[in-house]
């Protein structure tokens, strides 16, 4: 049983980090200081696993990157392109409309 549950979980945290990712890239930023403030907010991401992710939506026109290389370290920022914005909004739409149908069916459940 545990296995399925770590299964559904993994099914569940990707396409919430895509979610979150587009929403905190409103703000441009590089992927250890979203890291460290996805740890901030209480959720723990790995970088084996933000980078790809990172590089997939930025492949698909979702966000952009530049790299900076004005310090002793470079870093490629990350920001929301136009289509992004688009997505997270779409995704925000899809996500509220799961959550009012999982509290209805919490809520009947508990009278029914």
């Amino acid at each position: 049983m545990d296995n399925e549950l770590g299964s559904i979980e993994t099914e569940m945290k990707r396409g919430f980090l895509q979610l979150l990712v587009l929403v905190v890239l409103e703000k441009e930023s590089y992927g250890y200081a979203m890291v460290r403030a996805f740890r901030d907010l209480g959720y723990e991401v790995e970088e084996n696993t933000l980078y790809p992710l990172l590089r997939r939506l930025e492949k698909r026109g979702l966000v952009g990157g530049k790299w900076d290389v004005s310090e002793d370290r470079p870093r490629k920022f990350y920001s929301i392109t136009p289509a992004g914005r688009e997505m997270r909004k779409e995704l925000l739409a899809i996500w509220e409309k799961q959550d009012e149908i999982i509290g209805k069916a919490k809520k009947e459940s508990k009278h029914g």
